[in-house]
């Protein structure tokens, strides 16, 4: 027999390495250890067999699922701070925060994309037999949110959003199956006046997280869409073929038009238009409302300071609830994939049940636009903390205990050493917290009243009152 891997076991059937003299073993088989028992024996190898049969347990390392990430402290405090720039431009410029579930029900999103956004979506049955979805963006629950209970709030309503989102799609540079994203919507207004709102507060948004090189191209579905219509497309198919242009997948769109019965040369025309790039000077080639919607549009940009924007025919949101001016942001930086804002006109209310609404809207893809930050060679400074508090001797840690209390009920962010470390190591724990003082307490100074104060900075040290300390870490960085 070969050897048991366990020396327990291998003990209970006779097998032990000690060999048959073994006290534990005599010790532990008691009254089995009679060879001559053939019951005993059965009973030792039903142990052994049971043994083997116990199922192997992987013990390797479990990992987030695909597409998905963990932040750790460094991260989450970047990440924190870009939010809160965009959080602070959202507010500057009126608007309100609103949360939404991270699920809803599949058929909001149906409504809104088609049968076919299935397939992106993480979609399940609940427990009660309802028809679930982790939600892929924000806008549809944002306007379900409205329909639900602010559609008699006076207008506009302006509102934002943070929060992740989910698609089931293949992982990549950038693009992840949990996402972020920072939206906002002006509902219940539908001039000039409000597309420019919104592109204004979207390149202020970009220009707050410090990308040096963005640009923002616009233009007007409507353009697009009674070219379309004139060229005998059925209204049924529009959407269908915006796809394809917003793709610039115009091999796919030839068939699709052709099986329509719109002529090569019409088709071809249909592609050029949404090839049509340029300045204001553009204008010229869009007729009628369109082309006097969008020349207002940037006069009002260019009275809030913002950059002249590329005027673009072919900006193409694919969804049928998009009726007007449309306009997407980029960075160069990102290559191919540059996109990380996007935006326009839309009514959507009616859809989940509600009155008729026009509204303008957009959201960053918060991920890209960090990436883009991170390949321009942005780079984000810990932030650290005001004070780390250790003792020089053992018998002052309770005393340390209260001053790093009575800094943190002055607002100083503060640390304390809690490991009873020797004061060599507390130091070298007070500069990887990124503290800008380290408080040296000791017996000596507290007779005094007093703490030694280190600039972690510079080295420099000197003693202060404990009833001056809060003042004068606040003071000398400068805080109000």
């Amino acid at each position: 027999m070969p050897r048991p891997r366990c020396v327990a076991v291998a003990r209970i059937i006779g097998t032990c390495r000690r060999g048959p003299k073994c006290h534990r073993c005599h010790r532990g088989r008691g009254l089995l250890s009679s060879s001559t028992n053939d019951l005993c024996i059965l009973f030792r190898l039903y142990l052994w067999v049971g043994f083997l049969s116990v199922p192997y347990i992987d013990t390797a390392m479990i990992q987030c699922p695909r597409g998905t990430r963990d932040f750790l402290p460094d991260e989450m405090e970047k990440r924190r701070f870009y939010e809160g720039r965009l959080r602070n431009v959202a507010e500057t410029f009126g608007f309100r925060e609103i949360e939404t579930p991270i699920f809803e029900d599949s058929e909001l999103f149906i409504l809104r994309s088609g049968p076919n956004v299935l397939k992106e979506l993480y979609a399940f049955e609940d427990k009660g037999g309802r028809s679930i979805a982790l939600r892929p963006e924000m806008t549809a629950p944002a306007i379900r949110m409205f329909v639900n209970g602010m559609s008699n709030d006076p207008k506009p309503i302006k509102i934002f959003y943070f929060g992740q989102c989910f698609r089931y799609e293949r992982p990549q540079s950038g693009r992840y199956r949990e996402f972020f994203q920072f939206g906002a919507e002006i509902i219940g207004g539908a001039t000039p006046q409000t597309d420019a709102e919104a592109i204004a507060m979207a390149s202020s948004m970009l220009r707050s997280l410090g990308l040096k090189d963005y640009r923002l191209r616009i233009g007007h579905i409507g353009v697009l869409r009674q070219r379309i219509a004139d060229i005998g497309v059925p209204k049924e198919r529009t959407a269908e073929v915006l796809q394809k242009l917003d793709k610039k997948l115009y091999d796919e769109a030839r068939p699709l038009l052709a099986d329509m019965g719109v002529s090569e040369d019409d088709a071809e025309a249909l592609f050029k238009l949404t090839e049509t790039v340029g300045g204001v000077e553009v204008l010229s080639q869009v007729p009628g409302e369109a082309g006097d919607w969008l020349r207002q549009v940037v006069a009002y940009l260019e009275a809030m300071g913002v950059q002249t924007p590329e005027i673009d025919l072919g900006v193409v949101r694919g969804l049928d609830y998009y009726t007007g001016m449309v306009f997407e942001a980029e960075a160069p930086a990102l290559g191919a994939e540059k996109q990380i804002c996007g935006g326009g006109s839309y009514t959507l209310s009616e859809l989940f049940g509600g009155e008729k609404v026009f509204s303008t809207g957009f959201a960053v893809g918060f991920d890209r636009a960090l990436l883009a930050l991170e390949k321009e060679g942005a780079v984000y400074e810990r932030r650290g903390i005001d004070a780390y508090v250790l003792c020089a001797s053992d018998d002052v840690r309770i005393r340390a205990a209260g001053i790093a209390a009575d800094l943190r009920a002055a607002g100083l962010s503060t640390d304390q050493d809690i490991m009873d470390r020797k004061m060599a190591k507390a130091m070298k724990s007070a500069s990887s917290a990124c503290a800008r003082y380290a408080v040296i307490v000791g017996a000596r100074d507290l007779e005094n009243g007093e703490v030694t104060l280190r600039d972690m900075a510079t080295g420099e040290q000197s003693n202060v009152l404990i009833a001056d300390l809060a003042s004068r870490i606040r003071g000398e960085r400068g805080r109000p």
